[in-house]
């Protein structure tokens, strides 16, 4: 990254934006449609932040929803999901506004966030040329999400971006469309380019007794050590709704202030999983169903439906099966609750807009028919399918593209031995350089197997079983 003047950013409220600015340009009142749509062109002129980067980060945040003053599971407030003791005060101080009604009014939320953003792009270093620029943004959003990890700030900030490259068609709480039109960037990463890219290959672990899932562990005060199931039996999955985000969570369970921790918790667009407690260890999860339960948090807030996808229910539901079948936990609902179900709980999640029996019958009837993954959904938000192949009826291999960033992506899908564990495997080759593959025993799918391939010509394929398929070097460029 070059390096760039920086300024302070108690400036903000001072002589580095225009007046003509805080009072909105006409350019700003002209592009809106709505009130928030308006907000957003007001906050990302005054603050010199992009729009539709400013619209991402809220959609990954919240989907545009403040649920009227309400904090998340995090204490985040708002559209912008503002948390209090570190981006609230400090949006309270930047634009002069009360805590109350940064809490409550959208378009003062709105204005907190594109401060804090704005904030820390002075830290950063960014000038106003690069400020035009949305791929010089990243270090500033990674900031914003709050991690306690480079890693998982990294899994924030590539959201964002990955939202920004497909677009985002979002409806407000108030019945508007706030819409940002495909915008594929290769962002400036900074020194988050060298921490580990949590939806890239390499990162499915030995540590995790899912094998489809990532590893990032909890902090250590969030759970309890144990020696499950011989110290206590496992009886019950407790599925709940995060109230936040999918790297929200994330960063919220490796806290030490959190108390908090689930084993699992997936993703709403594709279904990723991640594992951040042992099922051997008590997650602080459920209260008195903390010592016999494993518990399953999904991305979104329960008053929200949009946040509920196909892909979440059928990769939850595969998780749940494969629990359940290794403790022996009937697949009723009986032994599959709702935290709303458990003794003595004051939540409500993951409440009325769930479908359980699209969850259950994915449970139920998916014993070994229908895969629940995709080649997208492994490979991760932005992939499209640009080529596969049949692998007899064993399976499918996809090659995948992702235009954001450049990198191909393969994944070999199985269609029979589903959920059984079975000689499987994926691989690439960019041309001139050594070949990446995964290879074992899955039960679902093999990959994803990711490479920078933009320009470039690249050698794919996979197997399953003793059906095979290699390509020649090929999709050049």
């Amino acid at each position: 990254m070059r390096a760039r003047l920086r300024r302070s950013a108690a400036l903000l409220t001072g002589v580095l934006i225009p007046a003509s600015l805080l009072m909105g340009s006409p350019a700003a009142a002209t592009s809106a449609d709505g009130p928030v749509s308006g907000a957003f062109a007001k906050a990302a002129a005054t603050y010199e932040v992009p729009r539709d980067l400013l619209v991402s980060l809220a959609y990954a945040e919240t989907h545009l929803d403040g649920h009227d003053g309400e904090p998340s599971a995090s204490g985040g407030y708002g559209v912008m999901h503002l948390v209090a003791s570190r981006t609230l005060e400090r949006a309270a101080t930047l634009t002069d506004r009360p805590v109350a009604e940064l809490k409550s009014d959208d378009a003062a939320n709105i204005t907190g966030g594109a401060a804090v953003l704005r904030a820390y792009a002075d830290e950063a270093g960014l000038d106003a040329a690069a400020r035009k620029d949305p791929a010089e943004w990243y270090v500033p959003i990674a900031r914003y999400g709050g991690a306690t990890s480079p890693d998982v700030a990294r899994l924030y900030a590539d959201t964002v971006y990955d939202l920004l490259a497909e677009g985002v068609r979002g409806t407000t709480a108030g019945g508007e469309s706030v819409t940002v039109k495909p915008r594929p960037v290769e962002p400036d990463r900074g020194a988050y380019a060298k921490a580990k890219d949590l939806d890239g290959p390499g990162t499915l672990a030995a540590s995790t007794d899912y094998p489809q899932a990532t590893w990032v562990p909890a902090n250590s005060a969030n759970y309890a050590v144990s020696s499950r199931p011989s110290s206590d039996a496992i009886d019950r999955i407790v599925i709940h709704v995060t109230q936040g985000s999918y790297p929200g969570t994330i960063s919220w369970f490796q806290n030490p202030a959190a108390k908090v921790s689930s084993h699992y918790v997936v993703r709403s667009s594709d279904g990723a999983v991640t594992q951040m407690v042992r099922e051997k260890d008590r997650a602080f999860h459920a209260g008195d169903y903390n010592r016999r339960s494993v518990g399953i948090e999904h991305e979104g807030f329960v008053d929200d439906a949009t946040w509920f996808t196909d892909a979440m229910y059928r990769s939850s539901a595969a998780l749940t099966r494969d629990i359940a079948d290794r403790y022996g936990i009937p697949k009723d609902r009986t032994h599959i609750v709702g935290h709303n179900q458990v003794p003595g709980t004051d939540h409500t999640d993951p409440g009325g807009h769930w479908n359980w029996t699209t969850f259950m019958q994915y449970v139920t009837g998916g014993g070994g028919t229908t895969n629940p993954h995709t080649p997208e959904s492994v490979c991760g938000s932005g992939y499209k399918v640009i080529d596969s192949a049949a692998l007899g009826s064993a399976g499918t291999v996809h090659l995948l593209y992702n235009a954001a960033n450049g990198n191909n992506c393969v994944a070999t899908i199985k269609k029979t031995s589903i959920g059984t564990a079975s000689a499987t495997s994926a691989y690439l080759e960019v041309q001139g350089k050594t070949r990446i593959t995964d290879s074992g025993n899955f039960a679902y799918y093999a990959g994803p197997v990711r490479a920078a391939a933009a320009g470039e010509c690249v050698k794919w394929g996979g197997k399953v079983g003793s059906s095979v398929y290699d390509s020649p070097f090929e999709h050049c460029g």
